[in-house]
């Protein structure tokens, strides 16, 4: 008998409305696919603003659910589905609950059961998501986001470790303040990315928080504090300025992001490393990780999710789901999902 699963998973945690319908077999490095997928952005809803305002959020996710939702089903009968997955948190909470209240009504209008999924570990599921190389374990995941920076241990596909994380600013969220610091438009953390191509990243002499700590945990608000006295005391904030800041401040939050991986790493004796998060979108990091990996730990497999799936999106949430249900979760009809600020560790 087959052990196939079709799953329609429903990510609403911030700003992106995402349903996707994925299909997974297998326990031990299952297959994942993506049957469909549809996504709405909010990002022109909240530029003005310069950051996520979350009632305007969750209005824009529960006028986007039922429309992709129909999209979504053409050609497909939802009482046919194994599993609908939700995003449970961390996130956003008014954002969270239209998606959770969404999948409960799905899931007892279709009888289908229901199971929540950390945002964070559909970060890290993205990466076995569609043809991957084999993972062996333990598997060493660093997920950067704008919420998140962690360090976590995988010792099998359930079994979560977090090592370390942010004691302040996540990576993402001190992109996107620098950003703002230097008048890039929302979301500033591609914008970052973007213009430092152009600049040197040598020009500013940034400090690299907690880079010599003897635990795993990051902070990145002494970072943004420095960027932001270094701004006061220009006489003039030029293009070209901007450019150098841009590229100096990427190099120093990548500079901590790699030796802090690398040393947990070593220390635990990784077989994979993993990068998630939407920050993982970023091209520097994913360069310069992987080479740093390459170097330092050539037995060290490296895998990267695709840059469409590395920031927000449904599929991810329901390649966690897959992974947990090949491992013994189920689900419920109608299951009583709590939004809530999780931390990976859900065993």
């Amino acid at each position: 008998m087959s052990n196939m699963k079709t799953i329609l998973a429903i990510e609403t945690s911030c700003d992106e409305t995402g349903i996707a319908i994925v299909v997974g077999e297998g326990k031990e490095n299952p297959s994942i696919t993506i049957q469909a997928e549809e996504l709405a952005s909010q990002v022109a809803i909240h530029k003005e603003y310069g950051g996520v305002v979350p009632h305007l959020a969750a209005r824009e996710h529960e006028k986007n659910l039922p429309i992709l939702l129909e999209r979504i089903l053409v050609g497909s009968d939802p009482t046919k589905m194994d599993l609908i997955a939700v995003t449970k948190g961390p996130g956003l909470s008014p954002a969270l609950w239209r998606g959770i209240n969404f999948a409960r009504e799905l899931s007892e209008k279709w009888k289908v059961p229901l199971l929540g999924i950390d945002h964070m570990e559909g970060h890290i599921a993205a990466n076995f998501i569609g043809e991957v190389s084999e993972s062996k374990f333990p598997i060493l995941a660093l997920t950067v986001s704008g919420g998140h920076t962690q360090l976590v241990l995988m010792r099998d596909w359930v079994d979560f470790d977090l090592l370390g994380e942010t004691v302040d600013d996540a990576a993402g969220e001190a992109f996107d303040k620098v950003a703002r610091m230097i008048g890039l438009p929302y979301p500033g953390g591609p914008e970052i990315s973007r213009i430092a191509k152009d600049g040197d990243k040598e020009a500013f002499s940034f400090p690299r928080p907690m880079e010599h700590s003897k635990d795993y945990n990051f902070s990145f608000s002494g970072l943004k504090t420095a960027v932001l006295y270094t701004i006061e005391k220009l006489p003039d904030l030029t293009e070209q300025t901007k450019k150098d800041i841009a590229a100096s401040f990427q190099q120093a939050v990548i500079d901590v992001l790699v030796k802090k991986t690398l040393l947990a790493a070593k220390e635990y004796g990784a077989e994979t490393v993993l990068l998630a998060g939407g920050v993982a979108a970023n091209e520097e990091l994913r360069s310069q990780l992987g080479k740093a990996i390459a170097e330092t730990l050539p037995t060290t497999t490296y895998h990267i999710p695709p840059i469409q799936l590395a920031t927000d999106n449904a599929a991810m949430i329901g390649a966690a789901a897959y992974i947990r249900t090949a491992h013994g979760e189920t689900g419920s009809i109608g299951a009583d999902i709590a939004a809530e600020p999780a931390r990976l560790i859900t065993d």
